[in-house]
Protein backbone atom coordinates (compact mmCIF):
# COMPACT_ATOMS: atom_id res chain seq x y z
CA UNK A 1 0.00 0.00 0.00
CA UNK A 2 1.36 3.68 -0.89
CA UNK A 3 0.95 4.65 2.74
CA UNK A 4 2.87 5.17 5.60
CA UNK A 5 3.79 2.25 7.72
CA UNK A 6 2.80 2.24 11.29
CA UNK A 7 4.81 -0.37 13.50
CA UNK A 8 2.88 -1.41 16.99
CA UNK A 9 4.77 -2.81 19.66
CA UNK A 10 3.54 -6.71 20.25
CA UNK A 11 1.92 -6.99 23.56
CA UNK A 12 4.25 -8.29 26.12
CA UNK A 13 1.69 -7.37 29.21
CA UNK A 14 -0.86 -10.49 27.95
CA UNK A 15 -3.97 -8.15 27.96
CA UNK A 16 -4.65 -8.96 24.50
CA UNK A 17 -4.54 -12.42 24.92
CA UNK A 18 -6.49 -12.40 28.47
CA UNK A 19 -9.03 -10.72 27.33
CA UNK A 20 -10.03 -12.26 23.66
CA UNK A 21 -9.79 -15.49 25.59
CA UNK A 22 -12.16 -14.28 28.29
CA UNK A 23 -14.52 -12.87 25.61
CA UNK A 24 -14.18 -16.27 24.00
CA UNK A 25 -14.97 -18.03 27.08
CA UNK A 26 -18.26 -15.75 27.69
CA UNK A 27 -19.73 -17.14 24.14
CA UNK A 28 -18.96 -20.53 25.02
CA UNK A 29 -20.53 -20.67 28.01
CA UNK A 30 -23.39 -18.77 26.78
CA UNK A 31 -23.34 -21.02 23.81
CA UNK A 32 -23.63 -17.92 21.41
CA UNK A 33 -22.07 -16.87 18.06
CA UNK A 34 -20.92 -13.52 17.27
CA UNK A 35 -23.46 -12.81 14.98
CA UNK A 36 -26.69 -11.19 15.50
CA UNK A 37 -29.57 -13.43 14.16
CA UNK A 38 -33.09 -13.23 14.39
CA UNK A 39 -33.14 -9.91 16.35
CA UNK A 40 -31.06 -8.33 13.31
CA UNK A 41 -33.02 -9.54 10.60
CA UNK A 42 -36.27 -7.61 13.15
CA UNK A 43 -34.43 -4.53 13.76
CA UNK A 44 -33.42 -4.94 10.18
CA UNK A 45 -37.05 -4.88 8.70
CA UNK A 46 -37.88 -1.62 11.47
CA UNK A 47 -35.09 0.61 10.22
CA UNK A 48 -35.45 -0.39 6.29
CA UNK A 49 -39.51 0.48 7.07
CA UNK A 50 -38.42 3.57 8.55
CA UNK A 51 -36.65 4.81 5.85
CA UNK A 52 -38.76 3.25 2.37
CA UNK A 53 -42.45 3.10 3.77
CA UNK A 54 -42.45 7.07 4.29
CA UNK A 55 -40.31 7.43 0.89
CA UNK A 56 -43.32 5.20 -0.45
CA UNK A 57 -45.81 7.73 1.16
CA UNK A 58 -45.13 10.67 -0.87
CA UNK A 59 -43.92 9.48 -4.19
CA UNK A 60 -46.90 7.54 -4.84
CA UNK A 61 -49.06 10.44 -3.85
CA UNK A 62 -50.40 9.50 -0.38
CA UNK A 63 -49.27 12.67 1.77
CA UNK A 64 -49.54 14.96 -0.95
CA UNK A 65 -46.94 17.98 -0.46
CA UNK A 66 -48.53 19.55 2.64
CA UNK A 67 -47.25 18.68 6.28
CA UNK A 68 -47.22 14.98 5.99
CA UNK A 69 -44.99 15.29 3.05
CA UNK A 70 -42.15 16.96 5.35
CA UNK A 71 -42.87 14.52 8.49
CA UNK A 72 -42.14 11.71 6.21
CA UNK A 73 -38.60 12.87 4.81
CA UNK A 74 -38.02 13.83 8.61
CA UNK A 75 -39.02 10.26 9.62
CA UNK A 76 -36.97 9.25 6.90
CA UNK A 77 -33.89 10.95 8.10
CA UNK A 78 -34.30 9.09 10.81
CA UNK A 79 -34.56 5.84 9.20
CA UNK A 80 -31.58 6.62 7.13
CA UNK A 81 -29.51 7.14 10.43
CA UNK A 82 -30.89 3.79 11.26
CA UNK A 83 -29.86 1.88 8.22
CA UNK A 84 -26.43 3.27 8.50
CA UNK A 85 -25.72 3.23 12.25
CA UNK A 86 -27.01 -0.72 11.99
CA UNK A 87 -27.58 -2.41 9.53
CA UNK A 88 -24.71 -1.43 6.49
CA UNK A 89 -22.04 -1.17 9.78
CA UNK A 90 -22.00 -4.58 11.03
CA UNK A 91 -22.59 -5.70 7.34
CA UNK A 92 -19.65 -4.04 6.33
CA UNK A 93 -17.67 -5.68 9.23
CA UNK A 94 -18.86 -9.08 8.93
CA UNK A 95 -20.67 -8.93 12.02
CA UNK A 96 -24.25 -9.23 11.15
CA UNK A 97 -24.59 -12.76 9.93
CA UNK A 98 -22.53 -15.88 10.22
CA UNK A 99 -23.08 -16.24 6.35
CA UNK A 100 -21.06 -14.35 4.23
CA UNK A 101 -23.93 -13.59 1.56
CA UNK A 102 -26.13 -11.98 4.50
CA UNK A 103 -23.39 -9.78 5.12
CA UNK A 104 -22.64 -8.66 2.15
CA UNK A 105 -26.17 -8.04 1.17
CA UNK A 106 -26.28 -6.17 4.68
CA UNK A 107 -23.61 -4.64 3.94
CA UNK A 108 -24.97 -3.26 0.47
CA UNK A 109 -27.56 -1.29 1.85
CA UNK A 110 -25.32 1.93 1.73
CA UNK A 111 -25.25 1.52 -1.63
CA UNK A 112 -29.05 1.18 -1.59
CA UNK A 113 -29.44 4.99 -0.26
CA UNK A 114 -26.95 6.78 -2.12
CA UNK A 115 -23.54 5.62 -0.86
CA UNK A 116 -20.50 2.97 -1.77
CA UNK A 117 -19.77 -0.04 0.40
CA UNK A 118 -16.64 -0.26 -1.11
CA UNK A 119 -15.27 3.21 -0.73
CA UNK A 120 -16.99 2.95 3.14
CA UNK A 121 -15.00 -0.31 4.03
CA UNK A 122 -11.58 1.40 2.99
CA UNK A 123 -11.78 4.54 4.76
CA UNK A 124 -13.75 2.49 7.72
CA UNK A 125 -12.59 -1.10 8.14
CA UNK A 126 -9.14 -0.28 6.14
CA UNK A 127 -8.16 3.13 7.63
CA UNK A 128 -10.03 4.08 10.52
CA UNK A 129 -10.01 0.57 12.44
CA UNK A 130 -6.56 0.00 11.83
CA UNK A 131 -5.13 3.85 12.35
CA UNK A 132 -7.46 5.11 14.37
CA UNK A 133 -6.72 8.79 15.50
CA UNK A 134 -3.66 8.48 13.63
CA UNK A 135 -3.33 11.75 11.44
CA UNK A 136 -2.47 10.98 7.58
CA UNK A 137 -4.39 8.19 7.89
CA UNK A 138 -7.47 7.75 9.67
CA UNK A 139 -9.68 9.70 7.72
CA UNK A 140 -11.81 10.15 9.95
CA UNK A 141 -10.01 12.69 11.67
CA UNK A 142 -9.00 14.28 8.86
CA UNK A 143 -12.12 16.16 7.41
CA UNK A 144 -12.39 19.53 5.03
CA UNK A 145 -9.72 22.06 6.00
CA UNK A 146 -12.42 24.48 7.96
CA UNK A 147 -12.77 21.51 10.19
CA UNK A 148 -9.82 20.39 12.96
CA UNK A 149 -10.23 17.14 14.83
CA UNK A 150 -6.88 16.44 15.86
CA UNK A 151 -3.44 18.51 17.24
CA UNK A 152 -1.26 17.55 14.29
CA UNK A 153 -3.04 19.12 11.47
CA UNK A 154 -2.67 23.06 11.04
CA UNK A 155 -3.86 25.75 12.74
CA UNK A 156 -5.83 28.58 11.15
CA UNK A 157 -7.98 31.72 12.27
CA UNK A 158 -11.26 30.10 11.74
CA UNK A 159 -10.68 26.83 13.72
CA UNK A 160 -11.29 29.19 16.95
CA UNK A 161 -15.28 29.03 16.01
CA UNK A 162 -15.63 25.80 14.64
CA UNK A 163 -16.67 24.81 18.14
CA UNK A 164 -20.60 26.92 16.97
CA UNK A 165 -20.48 26.15 13.20
CA UNK A 166 -18.96 22.01 13.22
CA UNK A 167 -22.65 21.25 13.70
CA UNK A 168 -23.74 23.14 10.87
CA UNK A 169 -21.25 20.48 8.44
CA UNK A 170 -21.99 17.41 10.96
CA UNK A 171 -25.79 17.95 9.16
CA UNK A 172 -24.47 18.19 6.02
CA UNK A 173 -22.32 15.07 6.24
CA UNK A 174 -24.45 12.02 4.52
CA UNK A 175 -25.05 15.13 1.41
CA UNK A 176 -21.53 14.94 0.60
CA UNK A 177 -21.75 11.47 0.24
CA UNK A 178 -24.18 11.40 -2.40
CA UNK A 179 -22.60 14.29 -4.32
CA UNK A 180 -18.53 13.86 -4.02
CA UNK A 181 -17.43 11.89 -1.50
CA UNK A 182 -17.48 8.32 -2.83
CA UNK A 183 -15.90 9.94 -6.07
CA UNK A 184 -13.35 11.41 -4.41
CA UNK A 185 -12.21 8.83 -2.41
CA UNK A 186 -12.04 6.16 -5.77
CA UNK A 187 -9.50 8.74 -6.89
CA UNK A 188 -7.35 8.82 -3.58
CA UNK A 189 -7.26 5.67 -2.96
CA UNK A 190 -6.66 4.42 -6.36
CA UNK A 191 -3.57 6.93 -5.70
CA UNK A 192 -2.59 5.05 -2.62
CA UNK A 193 -2.67 1.46 -4.16
CA UNK A 194 -6.48 0.75 -2.13
CA UNK A 195 -8.87 -0.45 -4.38
CA UNK A 196 -6.64 -3.73 -4.37
CA UNK A 197 -8.29 -4.25 -0.90
CA UNK A 198 -12.31 -4.94 -2.57
CA UNK A 199 -10.51 -7.16 -4.54
CA UNK A 200 -12.11 -5.29 -7.67
CA UNK A 201 -10.86 -2.70 -10.17
CA UNK A 202 -11.11 0.75 -10.34
CA UNK A 203 -13.12 0.90 -13.65
CA UNK A 204 -15.53 -1.79 -12.32
CA UNK A 205 -15.87 -0.24 -9.30
CA UNK A 206 -16.62 3.14 -11.16
CA UNK A 207 -19.32 1.73 -13.21
CA UNK A 208 -21.00 0.41 -10.75
CA UNK A 209 -20.80 3.55 -8.86
CA UNK A 210 -22.38 5.26 -11.47
CA UNK A 211 -25.59 2.94 -11.91
CA UNK A 212 -26.14 2.86 -8.45
CA UNK A 213 -25.48 6.22 -7.65
CA UNK A 214 -28.04 7.15 -11.17
CA UNK A 215 -30.82 4.53 -9.49
CA UNK A 216 -30.69 6.26 -5.94
CA UNK A 217 -30.94 9.73 -8.03
CA UNK A 218 -34.24 8.03 -9.91
CA UNK A 219 -36.03 6.93 -7.09
CA UNK A 220 -35.13 9.00 -4.45
CA UNK A 221 -35.96 12.40 -6.79
CA UNK A 222 -37.27 11.63 -10.57
CA UNK A 223 -39.90 9.35 -9.13
CA UNK A 224 -41.47 11.95 -6.81
CA UNK A 225 -40.92 14.68 -9.04
CA UNK A 226 -43.02 12.45 -12.07
CA UNK A 227 -45.68 11.25 -10.00
CA UNK A 228 -46.84 14.01 -7.84
CA UNK A 229 -47.69 17.13 -7.99
CA UNK A 230 -44.93 18.18 -5.69
CA UNK A 231 -43.07 20.80 -7.17
CA UNK A 232 -38.99 19.80 -7.92
CA UNK A 233 -37.93 22.44 -5.43
CA UNK A 234 -39.92 21.14 -2.58
CA UNK A 235 -38.85 17.81 -3.68
CA UNK A 236 -35.28 18.69 -3.71
CA UNK A 237 -35.52 20.73 -0.49
CA UNK A 238 -37.17 17.44 1.24
CA UNK A 239 -34.10 15.59 0.61
CA UNK A 240 -32.18 17.87 1.62
CA UNK A 241 -34.09 17.50 4.69
CA UNK A 242 -33.79 14.22 5.25
CA UNK A 243 -30.05 14.37 5.33
CA UNK A 244 -29.84 16.85 7.91
CA UNK A 245 -31.63 14.36 10.08
CA UNK A 246 -29.31 11.69 8.92
CA UNK A 247 -26.14 13.18 9.05
CA UNK A 248 -26.38 14.85 11.93
CA UNK A 249 -27.93 12.14 13.85
CA UNK A 250 -25.16 9.94 12.44
CA UNK A 251 -22.12 12.45 13.30
CA UNK A 252 -23.03 13.49 16.72
CA UNK A 253 -22.68 9.20 17.65
CA UNK A 254 -19.71 8.83 15.45
CA UNK A 255 -17.71 12.07 16.83
CA UNK A 256 -17.76 11.83 20.48
CA UNK A 257 -16.00 8.56 20.36
CA UNK A 258 -12.78 9.61 19.26
CA UNK A 259 -12.04 13.31 19.42
CA UNK A 260 -12.30 14.07 23.01
CA UNK A 261 -9.38 15.62 24.95
CA UNK A 262 -8.32 12.62 26.78
CA UNK A 263 -7.84 10.58 23.58
CA UNK A 264 -4.28 9.88 21.98
CA UNK A 265 -3.42 11.40 18.88
CA UNK A 266 -0.21 10.62 16.89
CA UNK A 267 0.57 11.95 13.81
CA UNK A 268 1.35 8.87 10.80
CA UNK A 269 2.72 11.45 7.84
CA UNK A 270 5.48 9.52 8.12
CA UNK A 271 6.52 6.03 9.34
CA UNK A 272 6.35 5.40 13.26
CA UNK A 273 6.69 2.58 15.77
CA UNK A 274 4.03 2.98 18.40
CA UNK A 275 4.76 1.74 21.69
CA UNK A 276 1.61 0.09 22.08
CA UNK A 277 0.12 -2.73 20.64
CA UNK A 278 -3.47 -2.64 18.12
CA UNK A 279 -6.12 -3.56 21.50
CA UNK A 280 -4.07 -1.33 24.04
CA UNK A 281 -4.14 1.50 21.11
CA UNK A 282 -7.76 1.50 20.83
CA UNK A 283 -8.64 1.86 24.48
CA UNK A 284 -6.54 4.93 24.00
CA UNK A 285 -7.97 6.72 21.37
CA UNK A 286 -11.68 5.45 21.96
CA UNK A 287 -14.65 6.24 24.58
CA UNK A 288 -17.98 4.96 25.26
CA UNK A 289 -20.79 6.87 26.03
CA UNK A 290 -24.65 6.79 27.51
CA UNK A 291 -23.98 3.05 28.14
CA UNK A 292 -26.83 3.44 31.22
CA UNK A 293 -29.49 3.84 28.33
CA UNK A 294 -30.86 0.69 26.84
CA UNK A 295 -32.76 2.77 24.26
CA UNK A 296 -29.76 4.97 23.01
CA UNK A 297 -27.62 1.33 22.77
CA UNK A 298 -30.37 0.36 20.91
CA UNK A 299 -30.72 2.86 18.25
CA UNK A 300 -27.62 3.79 17.50
CA UNK A 301 -26.23 0.19 16.52
CA UNK A 302 -24.31 -0.08 20.13
CA UNK A 303 -21.77 2.49 18.62
CA UNK A 304 -21.80 4.12 22.23
CA UNK A 305 -20.07 0.83 22.99
CA UNK A 306 -17.12 2.47 20.86
CA UNK A 307 -14.29 0.11 22.39
CA UNK A 308 -15.86 -2.93 22.19
CA UNK A 309 -16.94 -2.07 18.56
CA UNK A 310 -13.06 -1.33 18.14
CA UNK A 311 -11.65 -4.31 20.22
CA UNK A 312 -14.23 -6.44 18.37
CA UNK A 313 -15.09 -5.24 14.91
CA UNK A 314 -16.49 -8.53 13.54
CA UNK A 315 -18.83 -8.82 16.51
CA UNK A 316 -22.74 -7.76 16.61
CA UNK A 317 -22.93 -5.19 18.10
CA UNK A 318 -26.19 -6.49 20.12
CA UNK A 319 -23.49 -8.34 22.02
CA UNK A 320 -21.29 -5.22 23.36
CA UNK A 321 -23.54 -4.22 26.47
CA UNK A 322 -22.95 -7.94 27.64
CA UNK A 323 -18.70 -8.11 27.02
CA UNK A 324 -18.57 -4.38 28.20
CA UNK A 325 -18.32 -5.85 31.71
CA UNK A 326 -15.63 -8.26 30.86
CA UNK A 327 -13.36 -5.73 28.90
CA UNK A 328 -13.71 -3.16 31.73
CA UNK A 329 -12.54 -5.39 34.44
CA UNK A 330 -9.50 -6.69 32.13
CA UNK A 331 -8.44 -3.30 31.30
CA UNK A 332 -8.32 -2.18 34.88
CA UNK A 333 -6.44 -5.32 35.70
CA UNK A 334 -3.29 -4.73 33.28
CA UNK A 335 -3.75 -0.82 34.32
CA UNK A 336 -5.22 0.44 31.38
CA UNK A 337 -7.80 3.55 30.36
CA UNK A 338 -11.38 2.09 30.11
CA UNK A 339 -13.32 5.52 29.35
CA UNK A 340 -17.37 4.86 29.86
CA UNK A 341 -18.95 6.65 32.47
CA UNK A 342 -20.17 10.03 31.25
CA UNK A 343 -24.18 10.18 29.78
CA UNK A 344 -24.67 11.07 25.74
CA UNK A 345 -25.03 14.36 26.77
CA UNK A 346 -21.64 14.88 28.62
CA UNK A 347 -20.46 13.10 25.10
CA UNK A 348 -21.22 15.95 23.42
CA UNK A 349 -20.42 18.60 25.72
CA UNK A 350 -17.10 16.96 26.27
CA UNK A 351 -16.57 16.53 21.99
CA UNK A 352 -17.61 20.33 21.84
CA UNK A 353 -14.79 21.39 24.25
CA UNK A 354 -12.15 19.46 22.16
CA UNK A 355 -13.47 21.29 19.31
CA UNK A 356 -13.18 24.32 20.91
CA UNK A 357 -9.43 23.30 22.54
CA UNK A 358 -8.41 22.26 18.74
CA UNK A 359 -9.33 25.56 17.83
CA UNK A 360 -6.90 27.49 19.97
CA UNK A 361 -3.08 27.58 19.79
CA UNK A 362 -1.77 24.27 22.20
CA UNK A 363 -0.34 26.31 25.79
CA UNK A 364 3.24 26.22 26.51
CA UNK A 365 4.71 24.77 29.17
Amino acid sequence: MNIPKVRFTNDKSGFSKTLRSRVDEYFAENKLNKSGGGPMLFKSLLMLSLYFIPWALFTFGVTGGGAWFWIAEVAMGFGLAGIGLNIMHDGNHSAYSTKPWMNKLMGKTIDLVGGNSDMWCIQHNVLHHSFTNINGLDEDIDPATVLRFNPNKPLYKIHRFQYIYAWFFYCLMTVSWMISKDWQALARYKKKDLIKTTGKSTGRLAIYMVFTKLFYYFYIIALPIILTDIPWWTVLLGWLVMHVVGGFLMAIIFQPAHVLEHHVFHDGEKNITLETDRLQHQLQTSSNFGVKSRILTWLCGGLNYQIEHHLFPNMCHLHYRKIAPIVKRTAKEFGLPYRSDVSFGQALKLHTAMLKSLGRPAPTA
